[in-house]
């Protein structure tokens, strides 16, 4: 218990002073929390019930205490995420290629899908902003843009910004946007969707089929989007990656979606290979939204130990670099 006891008070430091505004008792809680998960390495509530170093002796009596952390409508994922997501985006627009984001979706419960925006860190991803929400199907437009508007303001100034997204986000209203505001974009298409250009009207899957890899400023969907399209069919592989884009198509240019495959290993995190998520039984989505904070507050600090430990502590292949 000491350990966990001496994790929170660490975090609890850190976010007194990223959370200035947020009350005292929600910073510790949520440090309390966060520093559980990390030595249980769960998301499951007993399992951070048993270990919750807190008086009450009995276990059902913590898990309560935890249910009702994650029910305080105090507690916004967005405000609490901001300063962090804000460092990290600052060091992301430092890097060669400048910000990557990437949104994608993954169930989190039979019930429960969750929406997440991250940004590529190292071959990994890190959580921004996240929406859960109760649906079987793909969560819509209008909820990614609502993620979209909330990150963009924690991006730097001038920060070159590409957009990632699997065959659920390749839609005339998402190239949209990221041409309104000037951003680059790497999004996967669907093989059933409207293609004009001078040779016709066809679809993706035809233009794949075809060999014609490289289409430049043709006209997307029933709504014209104009956009640039690369395609990538590799030997051993069933589906060609179809993928609109903002440059000038190329094998290099399309081979670059494969940045998206960067927030995988986060969602593994967050589920079976990690703190097991998705066998939650929460059954309300502002909870699981606020469990997510948990955990995204929680491998922050881990990737943050493992910054400072790898700068402190290189291993002998390190000190080579």
């Amino acid at each position: 218990m000491s350990g966990i006891r001496a994790v929170a008070d660490g975090l609890i430091d850190e976010f007194k002073r990223r959370l200035p505004q947020q009350r005292k008792t929600q910073r510790d809680n949520l440090a309390l929390l966060v520093a559980t998960m990390l030595e249980v390495r769960s998301a499951n509530l007993m399992d951070l019930a048993a270990s919750l170093p807190r008086e009450a002796d009995r276990t059902d009596m913590r898990y309560q205490w935890i249910a009702r952390v994650l029910s305080n409508a105090l507690i916004d994922p967005d405000v609490v995420m901001a300063p962090f997501a804000t460092e990290v985006l600052e060091r992301a627009s430092a890097k060669p290629g400048g910000i990557v984001l990437i949104l994608d979706q993954s169930k989190l419960s039979e019930r429960y899908q969750v929406l997440m925006l991250a940004v590529r860190y190292g071959e990994r991803a890190l959580p921004l902003a996240w929406r859960v929400e109760g649906t079987a199907g793909a969560i819509g437009f209008a909820t990614q843009k609502d993620l979209l508007d909330v990150v963009t303001p924690w991006i730097p100034a001038g920060a070159e910004v590409c957009l990632m997204g699997d065959r659920f986000y390749g839609t005339a209203d998402l190239i949209g946007l990221c041409q309104t505001r000037g951003w680059d974009y790497r999004l996967r298409l669907k093989g059933t969707l409207t293609v004009r250009d001078g040779s016709g009207r066809t679809t993706t899957a035809t233009r794949a089929k075809s060999k014609d890899f490289y289409l430049e400023d043709v006209e997307l969907t029933a709504r014209r989007a104009k956009t640039q399209i690369g395609i990538i069919h590799d030997p051993g592989h069933d589906q060609a990656w179809i993928v609109a884009m903002s440059d000038k198509p190329s094998y290099r240019t399309t081979l670059e979606y494969s940045k998206r495959w960067g927030i995988e290993p986060m969602f593994s995190d967050f589920k079976s290979r990690g703190f097991g998520i998705d066998n939650t039984q929460l059954r309300y989505s502002d909870r699981l939204a606020r469990l997510v904070l948990v955990m995204a507050l929680a491998l922050y600090s881990a990737v943050s130990t493992g910054e400072w430990d790898a700068v402190h502590h290189p291993t002998p292949a390190e000190k080579n670099i």
